[in-house]
């Protein structure tokens, strides 16, 4: 159903007359720099999942469209494949093509402390929905995961369907990991994660076969320059009808060639406009490395587009500091980089441990690498899963960061660091209302005295 256009001439769309442009060269800057902020996310995500779902070949390749693939390792620092992995949630990743039909998500039961999240994401970024035990429970469920177009109505045997404003939507899965050992039940869990068409699941007629699909090869040096308008116009053929809020700026947009579907050839652009539109680029890419400058966390970088409110540049500071996350309500984020040559520690009071409706962790990896630190207790991370974690008589935790052991007596709640700069990433999932509303913060490093 698809095929990868590796040559420029194909991407490009050379056989095609010049478009008229209608913005003037100040009008074509001003645009373009608005465009390239807009396009950015969409653009960022293709880079990954074109490769997850087109590339046979590539690691990230996950099996085309429309089945899982799962990863139920425990990540050491031998794995280098991802950086800042966790092993608290092994991932189960999906790209579904929506074009034919809707596809039915099947969960399975799960136990009452196993935690497990189905996080939907559009070709924008925006998390539109979520299957998993905060948002519907630790029940067996079948939902339907439909594009755009799909005007159906709920059938029996089905608990929600989900309306993403795209026809290719990811599900980024996880599954909780309590340990090495606990690897044979999160595969187990992992197996029962279904995906069918739902002229499957209904045993009703297979709607004819939609067109296949012609994708372009990802260039990174495309993608961020005049030639984003390109990706960006392959893109919004998936986006269609053009939702309501983005009608007046798909108008605007189109002044400088962007047009859902619409070829891009920079050399049918006039010279001045073209010029207008390269200094677009470089004014979007100054404004967002001057945002990114005071976006000192994640949180509140992800979300449906309902919390987003069309703020595309939000949307693109959650794709440039990392792909993907979860909307807050899902899961917290935070950290520090600290220096592991100076021993430090986190202490919790009874009353400020990591506000988790499941669990939290704190895990620590290498910089500038960002991998896993290797270390002689093969311990990557900690939080409240961890076994023999020491609390103290009044029920406050005190956490021990630093390259040499803080003590015997104090080793169960050491997180060993390399003799020099580190990053630590906290995680709380399922956060309560102090996490999301800022009240509660992760505490500040002292020096271990």
């Amino acid at each position: 159903m698809f095929r990868v256009l590796t040559t420029a001439t194909a991407f490009l769309g050379i056989a095609f007359a010049a478009y008229a442009q209608t913005a003037t060269p100040e009008e074509a800057r001003a645009i373009a720099k608005e465009a390239y902020i807009y396009s950015y996310a969409p653009i960022a995500s293709y880079g990954t999942w074109s490769k997850q779902t087109t590339l046979p070949d590539a690691a990230e390749y996950v099996g085309g469209f429309n089945v899982f693939r799962h990863y139920s390792e425990a990540f050491t620092p031998e794995n280098k494949d991802i950086v800042t992995p966790n092993n608290d949630t092994p991932y189960s990743w999906a790209w579904l093509d929506l074009r034919a039909e809707p596809m039915v998500l099947s969960v399975p039961a799960v136990p009452k402390d196993r935690y497990y999240v189905m996080q939907l994401i559009d070709l924008f970024t925006y998390n539109f929905g979520y299957v998993g035990v905060r948002s519907t429970g630790f029940d067996a469920g079948n939902y339907i995961i439909a594009g755009p177009g799909w005007k159906g109505e709920k059938p029996a045997g089905v608990d929600k369907v989900f309306h993403a404003e795209t026809d290719i939507i990811g599900i980024l899965g996880r599954t909780s990991l309590n340990s090495k050992e606990d690897i044979p039940n999160v595969k187990a869990i992992q197996a029962q994660y279904k995906l069918a068409p739902l002229s499957q699941f209904l045993k009703t007629p297979t709607p004819k076969p939609v067109t296949p699909i012609e994708f372009p090869a990802y260039d990174a040096a495309k993608a961020t320059s005049h030639d984003f308008i390109g990706y960006i116009n392959f893109l919004l053929q998936f986006a269609q009808p053009t939702v309501s809020s983005e009608t007046e700026l798909m108008a605007r947009f189109a002044k400088i060639g962007i047009s859902a579907g619409a070829p891009w050839d920079a050399s049918n652009v006039d010279t001045a406009t073209l010029a207008a539109i390269d200094q677009g680029v470089v004014d979007a890419k100054a404004a967002m490395a001057e945002t990114a400058k005071t976006t000192l966390s994640s949180n509140g970088l992800f979300g449906s587009r309902e919390f987003l409110k069309d703020d595309y540049m939000t949307r693109a500071m959650g794709a440039e500091k990392g792909l993907f996350g979860n909307s807050l309500e899902e899961a917290w984020y935070g950290g520090f980089v600290g220096d592991g040559s100076k021993a430090t520690i986190l202490h919790f009071a009874a009353d400020k441990l990591p506000p988790a409706k499941f669990f939290w962790s704190l895990t620590l990896y290498t910089l500038p690498d960002r991998f896993l630190y290797a270390n002689p207790l093969e311990r990557y991370s900690i939080g409240d899963r961890t076994k023999g974690l020491q609390y103290g008589k009044d029920k406050s935790l005190t956490i021990y960061l630093g390259h040499t052991s803080p003590g015997k007596d104090k080793e169960a709640n050491w997180l060993p660091t390399p003799d020099a700069k580190y990053s630590l990433v906290a995680r709380v999932y399922g956060p309560e209302k102090g996490a999301m509303d800022g009240t509660w913060k992760l505490p500040v490093p002292q020096p271990l005295k």
